[in-house]
């Protein structure tokens, strides 16, 4: 089997049988990424020696006699805001650039036990502060489709190395819609799970109450798989959910019966007419398939952007005060005093975009703002969270748009910060409401630019939001991978 047409499912099973080796699989993709990556940019750190270790130890196992996992021998590519012990951990950013953390993140050893190779380590945003990966201390990662574009972001890497079959499964964190978003964009499944859904533990935090860790696939099946793996209560992670790991898989059956709503304040303006065409043409098609399109009301969508950068900067602030230059990371030396080592340090190693997080947190922290600012947005955010229960009440999922625009070009809007946080109106929501969330292919721009579809469903529902994301998938079967590559 080409290797670059089959799925994370097809190679799981070959290594199992015996079919193909772990090795011949990773070396396959080590030399898809030597030759495609320098286009892309879509790896801070590859270690073909990490990889074929890893990959020996599968084949090991299996001439040992021992069962495999179920994702055997699948290359993936890991974000790089996930610990891997003794492996550069930079979260796109100066300050880190040299961290080598001691353990491992909980979501990498489930992966390890599932016997999949990691190949590399994923560009991103520097601390998932984006939508473009372009605030990478690093350098950007551009999108296999058109290398002129932004991949989204803030895990662009993990999108682009999927859209450029560098790897068959990636793992992101969804802040925002940082999965979501650069799937759309990159033409790949993404999925954010319910917050607490899969454990935080070594997850390098920006908004500890909104990040979720989550995969991506070229299909549903992979990252219903995927989602499998990673799922579950974890000890180590307070802010874990307790409850059972389903077969998300034997989920994906189809959708006659189900009503799927559509909410009428992701079709306002500001949503591009190519991009609303391609989804309200998905939309006539899961009607086709014998599901019942219901529109519904979220009243408080104006509020959520703002209410989105009052919470996460204010979360923001407070997580990235560790980097001092004393604990780890990045140190400024030759500082006659404490406290200019630590202004000089945060100055040379943060980026423009984290600082500007840092400074608005820390403002609407301050004495006198807080309840002005922050309280407030708390309150609003108990209110989008209950728009979503109050229409949840009458569908089972809810389906839109998941970026108002196709890809833009690289350097469009580095200038204009209130613009790219707009390229999260649509994604924004599901983070402050907890909820699950993803994002598939629906279709192309005239000028061949991906367009996503999003659903979302009622907290740990992942099996309803999975099973309408594969039943328009398998109606449809849009390319995932750019022909020029």
């Amino acid at each position: 089997m080409d290797l670059l047409c089959a799925t994370a499912v097809d190679v799981s099973r070959m290594v199992a049988s015996g079919e193909i080796s772990a090795r011949e699989v990773a070396r396959f993709f080590l030399d898809r990424i030597q030759t495609i990556d320098p286009k892309i940019h879509a790896f801070l750190h590859v270690d073909p020696d990490w990889t074929l270790s890893l990959a020996d130890a599968v084949d090991a196992k299996r001439a040992a006699g021992k069962p495999l996992g179920p994702l055997a021998g699948v290359p993936v590519a890991l974000k790089d805001i996930l610990c891997t012990k003794g492996i550069p951990t930079t979260c796109g950013s100066k300050i880190l650039e040299n961290f080598r953390p001691p353990y491992a993140s909980t979501c990498v050893e489930k992966l390890l036990a599932a016997d999949a190779v990691f190949v590399g380590k994923a560009n991103m945003d520097e601390f998932a502060m984006g939508s473009s990966t372009e605030n990478s201390a690093f350098g950007p990662t551009a999108n296999p489709w058109d290398t002129s574009r932004i991949p989204g972001g803030s895990s662009g890497g993990s999108a682009a190395s999927i859209a450029a079959r560098m790897a068959l499964v990636a793992i992101g964190s969804d802040t925002g819609g940082s999965i979501r978003q650069p799937a759309a964009l990159c033409g790949v499944v993404g999925m954010k799970p319910t917050y607490g859904r899969v454990s935080r533990y070594g997850l390098v935090a920006f908004a500890s109450s909104l990040d979720q860790i989550g995969p991506f696939a070229a299909n549903v099946r992979d990252t219903a798989r995927t989602l499998s793996v990673i799922s579950g209560r974890d000890e180590r992670d307070s802010t874990s959910i307790d409850a059972g790991v389903d077969d998300y898989e034997a989920a994906l059956t189809d959708v006659k019966g189900l009503r799927i709503g559509v909410p009428k304040e992701y079709f306002a303006e500001g949503l591009d007419s190519e991009v609303e065409s391609r989804v309200r043409e998905a939309l006539d098609v899961l009607k086709g398939l014998g599901a019942e399109i219901v529109e519904v009301t979220l009243p408080h969508t104006s509020y959520a952007v703002a209410t989105y950068y009052i919470v996460c900067t204010a979360e923001a602030s407070s997580n990235l005060a560790r980097y001092d230059g004393v604990h780890y990371g990045y140190r400024k030396t030759g500082t006659p005093d404490i406290i200019e080592l630590y202004s000089k340090t945060r100055e040379a190693g943060f980026g423009p975009e984290v600082k500007r997080r840092i400074m608005l947190g820390t403002f609407v922290l301050s004495s006198g703002f807080y309840d002005a600012y922050y309280t407030k947005g708390l309150k609003v955010r108990r209110l989008i969270k209950q728009d979503f229960d109050d229409a949840f009440k009458s569908v089972d999922v809810i389906a839109g748009p998941t970026t108002p625009t196709a890809a833009f070009r690289m350097g469009e809007k580095v200038e204009d910060p209130l613009s790219m946080y707009l390229c999260d109106i649509f994604t924004i929501s599901t983070n402050l409401a907890g909820i699950p969330g993803i994002s598939v292919p629906c279709g192309f721009t005239s000028g061949g630019l991906p367009v996503g579809l999003q659903f979302m469903g009622k907290v740990l529902d992942e099996k309803t939001v999975l099973k309408v994301a594969a039943a328009y998938e398998q109606a449809t079967n849009f390319p995932t991978m750019p022909e020029n590559l």
